[in-house]
This record gives structure tokens, C-alpha cells and sequence, in this order.
């Protein structure tokens, strides 16, 4: 009998969705969004990888400014993800952060599995996701490092292609078959995809695998020995105790790789599952035909749309109505601080739009006017020179961090619900109308000890309002005291 070995999911998720701007931004990218269900993107893939392995295994790889919103999202898991964030301290491509994903799965079982997953992709067909990973299992405990193929429905030129060695069969199971890699192909051209498409033999390399972790580390450190040099480094640093600035330092002087261009490409130990399910990487808006309900007309319509006589047109409104006449093949978003309007066949190019905002340093590129906290959300209203005016929720049950701020104070006003206020030694409840002053470098805490959702009115006032000028003390979500 064929040895098994426990397996462990590994949701990267620090990815940015930059495609899908205005509705995903740098810190609330497009993993939290609800795309092709009730559930986020990230919700869909943790329920869909705990078909394959008990919850107390996933690994999450994020980075800081994401992982609170994360664990937001996957609260109905908190328990068991106690232990399951691994933080990149600055994003190094997936190479680097595979690698350590590896370190920790090693730690915890040296013959551990790895499923390695993006945390934004669409799968439809959760029975055949568990079959296509068992076999994968079957071939990652033989020594190989697998991939799952699909199966290409259009001359798609934004992703990679595999053509997989049909005479070199590694094993089956039920109508699945797993292969040899013949070649990976870079992102081919208009010519080559349709070539591709027609030939029947290649598939779409959708960025999921199945490997031993050591198995992976072995081929880390023969193709891309300087991550394996700084890992090995990392390793020695956490030993000996060093400060978490010094380990970060090693992982940021790392070269950014992708594990398909650093490892796959190269790797005598690559193999193919060609998959039954379908996939979408939900790459720009105009991939949305592939998961949404459209209309008769083949539109996608979401939110307060008015629409006369459009088709094949994706329209996103968020709070306001918007409304659209004879649009064909058009894409329309609206948000509250920003709007997107092309030709759904230049939706890949709404990266270039988010770089130009980049560098113009725009704060539309980098988050919403709401933004969403472990605790509630908050939502600047009005900012000039000195002063920030915000609206700030709490959920029931919620509490911000004990915390202080250095270079500004803060003024609360109740407008609904019950808050509970900690300033100080003091510790004291807040109506409906009744406010309070917490002075700069005063220890303070808002909560909501009720059962409907604590409105306030923040206003600060100071030198500097930046969302780094805090000092915390204590806190629920595992945030980083300082």
C-alpha cells in the first residue's frame, strides 16, 4: 500500500487584483470581494480546501497591511487559524513566499504535502477538485511537484500554457490522468494561443499545486539557491532569537521570482493533472462573463442599475444608481470615490490606469473611502490641513485595540447605539447624542457591549492623522502590539 502523507493547504493571498480596480484596492484587494457567490473569493477557496485537509493545517500567505481583513473574513475559523498566518514582510513573488510556506509545513511534519492555492481564483466542481488533488497527493508522495492543467476554451494570451508528455503516464484515478511535463510555454501571442487552442493538447497553467515540502525545498535550492541561502538564514535567525526587523531584512534583500518561472520551468520533476472542474482566475472585469448570471441581454448587472437596450455589457453600481443606454460590450463601474468606464476588451488594461494613480500617489489606488476593520469599519467623510473627520461602526461584540496616539486627539460623538468608552483609568458608557474628548498620548478603547451597530462621529485633530500613529497595548485580532 501506497504511503500517505497529511496535507497542507496554502492560501496565497497577497495578492493586490489590480485589474479589478475601483472595486478592489491595494489593501482590500480582490480576495475579498464577492465574486461568482454569497461567500469572498478567499471564503470560497478556505471552504473549498477544507474538502482536502482539517482546517488546523491551512496556511495563510499575506502580509500585514491584508491580514486583518483576512482573519475578518475567515472569523468562523479564528480557533483554528490561530497559528496559520504566514507574513511576508514585503511581497518577493511567489517563489520566496512558497519557500517559507515550506519552512513552517517542515517544522510542523517534515513529510507534510503542500496544496498550494491562489486565494482569488473560482472553481466550480468540488468533487472534482478533491479527486484532481488526491491524485496530485498520489504523484507529490512519489518526488513530483504537480500542477493542475485546464483545459482552454478560448485563445486566451494572458496565461501560461503546459504541454504535458502523453506517453509518460504517472498514475489515474477514475477518468483523471497525471503526466510528465513536456514544456511550459510564457504567455503566448494571439497566433500561438489560437495554435494552442486548436491542437488539443495543451492546457492553461492555473497556478495550483501539489508537492512534498521537502520535495520543493530540494528544487528551491537547486534552481534558486539564493532563496533557499536566505531561508536557511531565516531559519538560523528565529533559533537564535534575533528581532523580527533583522529576519524581515533577509527576506526583503531577496530577487521578487515566480515559482513557475525560478522552479517549475526548470524542474526534471514537474507533472501535469489535466482537471475536470472548471476555473477562472478572474483576472480583470471582463472575466466576469465566465462566473456571473447574466441577463437576456448578456449582461451583468450589479447594484441600483437603470439600463435601455445595452448587451454583453458588465454595469457595477455601488451606492448610486447608475443608469446606461445602448451599451455594447462595454464595462461600467461605480464606487463612491471613483468611477471606471471601457471597452470590456481593454479591461486588462486597468492596470495601467492603477499605476498612473500610483504614481501620482492618489489615495484611490490604495483603499476605499470605507474601510473595513476586525471591528467594524470606518469611513472618512471630510480631511483638510489638522483635521480628519470620520464615521466610524462597531459590530456587536466588536472592540478596537487599547492603543494611544502620539501626535493627535480625538473627539466621539454618538449617533446610534451604545459605545463603551476606556480612557485612561476611566471606563464608561456613551448614548445616543453624548460625546467625549480622548487627549493625544492617552490610552483609549472603543467598544460595542450591545446588540445593533455603534454609529460615531471621530474628529481628530493634529500635526499628523496618518492610520500609523498608534500605539497599541492590547488587542482581540492578533494584531501586532507595539
Amino acid at each position: 500500500m501506497a504511503r500517505t502523507y497529511p496535507l497542507y493547504p496554502v492560501i496565497m493571498a497577497g495578492g493586490s487584483g489590480t485589474r479589478f480596480w475601483p472595486l478592489s484596492r491595494h489593501l482590500f484587494p480582490k480576495q475579498l470581494l464577492r465574486i461568482g457567490g454569497e461567500h469572498t473569493l478567499i471564503q470560497q477557496t478556505m471552504r473549498r480546501v477544507l474538502g482536502c485537509a482539517p482546517a488546523a493545517n491551512v496556511l495563510i500567505s499575506t502580509n500585514a497591511a491584508q491580514a486583518d481583513l483576512i482573519r475578518t473574513q475567515l472569523i468562523d475559523w479564528k480557533e483554528d487559524l490561530t497559528n496559520g498566518f504566514l507574513l511576508e514582510p514585503e511581497g518577493r513573488n511567489t517563489a520566496p513566499a512558497i519557500a517559507l510556506a515550506a519552512l513552517e509545513v517542515s517544522a510542523r511534519d517534515p513529510d507534510g504535502l503542500m496544496l498550494v492555492v491562489p486565494a482569488d481564483h473560482v472553481v466550480t466542481g468540488q468533487r472534482d477538485f478533491e479527486a484532481a488533488v488526491q491524485l496530485a497527493a498520489q504523484l507529490a508522495a512519489e518526488g513530483y511537484l504537480v500542477t493542475f492543467g485546464i483545459k482552454p476554451i478560448r485563445p486566451e494570451t494572458g496565461y501560461g500554457y503546459i504541454k504535458p508528455k502523453n506517453k509518460a503516464l504517472l498514475g489515474v484515478r477514475g477518468k483523471l490522468r497525471g503526466y510528465r511535463v513536456q514544456k511550459f510555454v510564457e504567455k503566448p501571442n494571439a497566433t500561438k494561443a489560437a495554435k494552442y487552442l486548436k491542437a488539443g493538447d495543451y492546457f492553461w497553467n492555473s497556478g495550483m499545486f501539489v508537492w512534498r515540502a521537502a520535495t520543493i525545498v530540494e528544487e528551491i535550492r537547486r534552481h534558486q539557491p539564493a532563496i533557499a541561502t536566505a531561508m536557511d538564514r531565516i531559519r538560523e535567525l528565529k533559533v537564535s532569537g534575533a528581532s523580527t526587523q533583522v529576519i524581515d531584512d533577509v527576506y526583503r534583500a531577496i530577487k521578487p521570482v515566480s515559482i513557475d518561472n525560478g522552479v517549475m520551468e526548470q524542474s526534471s520533476k514537474a507533472a501535469v493533472v489535466p482537471v475536470m472542474f472548471k476555473w477562472s482566475d478572474v483576472g480583470s472585469w471582463g472575466s466576469l462573463d465566465e462566473v456571473a448570471e447574466k441577463n437576456k441581454a448578456g449582461n451583468v448587472v450589479i447594484g441600483r442599475v437603470v439600463d435601455l437596450e445595452s448587451t454583453r455589457s458588465i454595469v457595477y453600481a455601488d451606492r448610486r444608481v447608475v443608469a446606461t443606454i445602448g451599451l455594447q460590450d462595454m464595462v461600467v463601474v461605480d464606487t463612491p470615490d471613483a468611477t471606471l468606464v471601457c471597452p470590456k476588451a481593454r479591461a486588462q488594461d486597468v492596470k495601467k490606469i492603477v499605476d498612473i494613480l500610483k504614481q501620482q500617489q492618489a489615495p484611490e489606488h490604495l483603499e476605499h473611502l470605507t474601510v473595513q476593520r476586525p471591528w467594524g469599519s470606518y469611513t472618512v467623510l471630510e480631511e483638510g490641513p489638522g483635521f480628519k473627520v470620520k464615521r466610524v461602526t462597531v459590530s456587536p461584540g466588536g472592540r478596537l485595540s487599547l492603543q494611544l496616539h502620539r501626535q493627535r486627539s480625538e473627539h466621539w460623538v454618538v449617533i446610534a447605539g451604545t459605545a463603551r468608552v476606556t480612557r485612561g483609568e476611566e471606563i464608561f458608557d456613551l448614548q445616543v447624542g453624548q460625546s467625549t474628548a480622548i487627549p493625544m498620548k492617552t490610552q483609549h478603547r472603543l467598544e460595542n457591549p450591545g446588540k445593533e451597530i455603534v454609529h460615531i462621529i471621530e474628529v481628530q485633530n493634529g500635526p499628523y492623522l496618518g492610520e500609523d500613529d498608534i500605539v497599541r497595548f492590547k488587542d482581540d485580532y492578533g494584531r501586532a502590539k507595539n
